[in-house]
């Protein structure tokens, strides 16, 4: 655990970049001396941005980390609506570099385009399946560590109601609730209780959803309507509208939130870190980094690399301010779950596990 949060340590840093590139804007400044290698990279967002407090953000710390690390010349273009992405990929491929790095499914289409018509540069996509010689995907199964999460909502829950929602109904968002919504059972089945988890429904995989992935004002709303329901532990799997969900939380009182993609007790404004119990991260930090150093020493393959517990992929963050508040006895149960997780002893499984 200790490994994974160091390397998310180097996400404070990100906020203090200044990075306002767009589609056929003018060759993006570069955070790297491009003379100090012949190895380049380039990364482009999806529409959410540089700053999303999740993948992009975290997949940029990583191609940061490559540069320092590595010596390499590392640049992004940010796509800020849905007509940047095709131009913005097309314009990372004419930059000349021989490694592509794109983020999330609404740049799927662009990478498996570009990736036909350019077969020597090598692509690499974050939260998406692209099957291509020279594509790899970069995903993970996040059911494993949500289901840790549902574990423990269910066991700190005051009012035995906990609940999730998403930004959209795609297979790496409903990953992250139904490893939530399973833990929940499974903490029930242990300890013979009832707890409820509202927003999401594993039988017809389908449940509550904002519609985008930006919209905080929405993520407030729904939040709130899950709030006075009854939910006082919520999971928000929606990009930055999550941080709507949070402002309902510290307004409520009395509600917690479990964040996702990284460590909201560091990502998010200081001012929700005593509502943030834990966050379910994806480590695209570190996945990036392996990425990019398996390609620049040669040994690119087009084999997807998967996230998981027992590879460091994927993981709970510290409870920090809830590491007092917390039982001892449920964060021992929680750990002895995980053990059990990736020795295989339970099986957490879910339509969408990649």
């Amino acid at each position: 655990m200790s490994r994974i949060t160091a390397r998310f340590a180097a996400l404070s840093l990100v906020g203090a970049v200044s990075l306002s590139l767009a589609a056929c804007a003018p060759a993006p400044a570069s955070s790297g001396d491009a003379a100090a290698s012949d190895y380049c990279a380039r990364m482009v967002t999806n529409s959410g941005g540089l700053e999303d407090r999740s993948f992009n953000q975290t997949s940029w710390a990583g191609m940061e980390q490559a540069k320092t690390e590595l010596g390499i010349d590392t640049q992004v273009l940010v796509s800020t609506s849905e007509t940047d992405l095709a131009p913005n990929v097309a314009q990372a491929v004419d930059s000349g570099c021989k490694f592509v790095l794109t983020v999330g499914y609404e740049l799927a289409s662009a990478t498996e385009e570009e990736a036909k018509k350019n077969p020597d540069v090598h692509f690499a996509i974050v939260d998406e399946m692209v099957t291509a010689d020279n594509v790899k995907p970069i995903i993970f199964d996040t059911a494993q560590a949500s289901f840790l999460a549902g574990y423990l909502a269910a066991g700190a829950t005051k009012t035995g109601v906990v609940a999730t929602f998403g930004g959209g109904n795609q297979p790496p968002v409903t990953l992250f609730m139904d490893g939530f919504v399973d833990g929940v059972k499974k903490y029930n089945e242990v300890h013979n209780t009832s707890v409820k988890a509202l927003g999401w429904d594993t039988a017809t995989q389908d449940g509550l959803f904002t519609g985008d992935f930006e919209d905080t004002t929405k993520g407030k709303t729904l939040a709130q309507g899950l709030i006075d329901q009854g939910a006082d532990i919520i999971l928000p799997v929606a990009g930055q509208v999550g941080e709507g969900a949070a402002a309902a939380a510290l307004e409520a009182g009395n509600v917690s939130i479990i964040w996702v993609d990284n460590d909201g007790w560091e990502t998010l404004p200081s001012e929700y870190r005593p509502i943030v119990m834990t966050s379910v991260m994806k480590n695209t930090q570190s996945a990036v980094l392996e990425v990019i150093e398996t390609d620049k020493a040669g040994s690119f393959s087009n084999d997807p690399y998967v996230g998981r517990l027992d590879n460091g992929g994927v993981d709970l963050a510290p409870y920090h301010d809830w590491s007092e508040k917390l039982p001892k006895e449920l964060q021992d149960e929680v750990q002895k779950v995980r053990g059990d997780i990736v020795s295989g002893v339970i099986k957490v499984s879910s339509p969408s596990t990649p």
